[in-house]
């Protein structure tokens, strides 16, 4: 049986392993996209109407540009049978051309189909995204390979993780429900 919980694994499959046909077990073919960006460093649509063009949106044109793709669903998993549900995010990348070392946190709310099989609408709110040095990624990649994945209890985000300003104050405001 399919679940609200497994179309979010899909979708975080599909974005971060550059799969866009894997949206096909994650969301409904007439799907919409909502994004809240409060930062300049990264920039989408508002706004996004239907599977197709959420494939390309957040898996096709975000591959383009970055790679060595990590995104956690930060706090509790959705119960069985939940039709809506929300959590906190946290992504970790590099860019493909410089090198950079990226990460991130918002929020995800997702609401599933009445047979809670695929997701039909999707909101995404980007609180914060930093660009550090390149020489910065593999600090950050290998924290962010030793965390559990998809799904990350606040606790694990800690332990290990690079020092840093922004890295830190991000753990800080993860760490609380």
């Amino acid at each position: 049986m399919t679940t609200l919980k497994s179309a979010i694994e899909s979708y975080i499959s599909a974005k971060d392993g550059n799969r866009p046909h894997l949206l096909m077990d994650a969301f409904a073919p007439d799907a919409s996209l909502g994004m809240t960006v409060k930062t300049a460093a990264i920039a989408f649509p508002q706004e996004t109407h239907g599977r197709d063009a959420i494939a390309a949106v957040l898996v096709s044109d975000f591959a383009l540009k970055y790679e060595n793709v990590y995104t956690f669903c930060v706090g509790a998993m959705p119960a069985n049978g939940q039709r809506e549900f929300s959590c906190d995010w946290l992504v970790c990348m590099t860019e493909k051309t410089t090198r950079a070392a990226r990460i991130g946190y918002g929020r995800y709310d997702w609401t599933g189909d009445a047979q809670l099989s695929q997701i039909v609408r999707l909101h995404i709110t980007i609180e914060e995204m930093a660009v550090l040095p390149a020489q910065s990624a593999d600090s950050m990649l290998r924290w962010a390979s030793c965390l559990p994945y998809p799904w990350c209890a606040r606790e694990a985000l800690a332990p290990h993780a690079p020092n840093g300003e922004f890295v830190q104050r991000m753990i800080a405001q993860l760490s609380h429900d």
